[in-house]
């Protein structure tokens, strides 16, 4: 059996994310083990994996850093065996170069491009943004397979990915100003917005990255 390494860093919605993720996998026509880890091994050997993340960039990747061989071992799943990945949220953050909230942070540098402030631009729109949002395709990608045109998802955040090129962005949305809602380049993907909280929309696009063949 295939297995899925949530990846257990000290942040991150992990029970509702696991709960989505093993329903997602218990639905395969083969089924996947889906695990809630911070160890170095299973993550190094995982089939997938997915990295959620809540608050601050730089205290994401600090507590992601402090996790003894996490970093190195999920570096070596993605980047060296091409696992597919899945950063969630501020876990989508961290797989750009830099983040710029309290202070210039390195990111794991794997999207071209800087993690800024939300700028809504209106008065009415509040930061950070919290809510449902309609998504904008920027490219064909397999994870929003079987999801219509403007389809909704949920989002609660003050920052976003400024990508250094559109290649590699998949989905804009818009609050006030448009923002980068999901980022894909070769078996890396992450996505702004919360698929666990996301309902039946959210629960498909899980279904699709288990079932991405990059």
């Amino acid at each position: 059996m295939q297995m899925l390494a949530l990846i257990d860093y000290g942040s991150g919605n992990l029970p509702s994310a696991e709960k989505a993720l093993r329903r997602a996998a218990n639905d395969m026509t083969r089924p996947m083990a889906v695990v809630t880890t911070d160890d170095p091994d299973i993550i190094a050997k995982a089939d997938r994996l997915v990295l959620p993340g809540v608050g601050a960039f730089a205290a994401c990747m600090a507590a992601l850093g402090a996790r003894p061989g996490v970093l190195e071992a999920m570096i070596h799943a993605a980047m060296t065996r091409g696992a597919p990945f899945l950063g969630v949220c501020v876990g989508m953050q961290l797989m750009a170069t830099r983040g710029l909230e309290f202070g210039l942070t390195t990111g794991l540098g794997w999207i071209d491009g800087d993690v800024h402030a939300l700028r809504a631009g209106q008065p009415n729109l509040k930061i950070p943004h919290m809510g449902w949002n309609s998504l904008e395709y920027a490219s064909p990608s397999p994870l929003f397979q079987g999801l219509g045109p403007g389809v909704h998802m949920y989002f609660t955040h003050s920052f976003a990915i400024h990508a250094d090129t559109d290649r590699d962005v998949i989905a804009w949305s818009e609050h006030g100003d448009r923002f980068v809602a999901a980022v894909a380049r070769d078996n890396v993907a992450g996505v702004q917005f919360h698929p666990e909280k996301s309902q039946g929309a959210g629960a498909k696009l899980l279904s699709n990255f288990l079932n991405w063949r990059p």
